[in-house]
C-alpha cells in the first residue's frame, strides 16, 4: 500500500493491523522517523505515540486501524521508503527499505 510516498508492504500492514487489535486505546498511533546516530550517521526509529503529542507540523497518514505519524524533517529522508515486516526468528521485525540511502550499515538500522 503506497500512501504519501511511504510504501507499507502487505506483511507490515497485516502486522500493524494485528497490533492495533491488541491496543486498548481507540486508535493506535505509530511514529516513524530518523535521528542522529548509528554506524552510518542516521538511524530509523518506530515507536508508539500518544495522540496528544501529535503536532500540527507532523504528517499524519490515516489507515483503517492505525495512524502513522512522521515529523516534517524526517520525511525528507524517508520519502519513497518501504516499511516491511518479517516474522523470521533471525533478523525479524520491521525494516525500513530506503532507496535513497547512499550507504547502510550491516544491520540495516542506520544509513547516510
Amino acid at each position: 500500500m503506497n500512501t504519501y510516498n511511504i510504501n507499507i508492504t502487505k506483511s507490515a500492514l497485516d502486522h500493524l493491523n494485528s497490533i492495533s487489535k491488541l491496543n486498548s486505546e481507540d486508535k493506535l498511533y505509530i511514529r516513524i522517523g530518523i535521528k542522529q546516530g548509528g554506524c552510518s550517521g542516521l538511524s530509523y526509529f518506530m515507536t508508539y505515540e500518544k495522540k496528544s503529542n501529535i503536532s500540527d507540523n507532523d504528517l499524519v497518514y490515516d489507515y483503517d486501524n492505525f495512524t502513522l505519524v512522521c515529523d516534517n524533517k524526517s520525511i525528507l529522508y524517508l520519502y519513497g521508503i518501504s516499511l516491511d515486516y518479517s516474522s523470521s526468528l533471525i533478523d525479524g521485525g520491521f525494516k525500513f527499505l530506503n532507496p535513497n540511502a547512499k550507504q547502510t550499515c550491516g544491520c540495516g538500522k542506520s544509513f547516510s
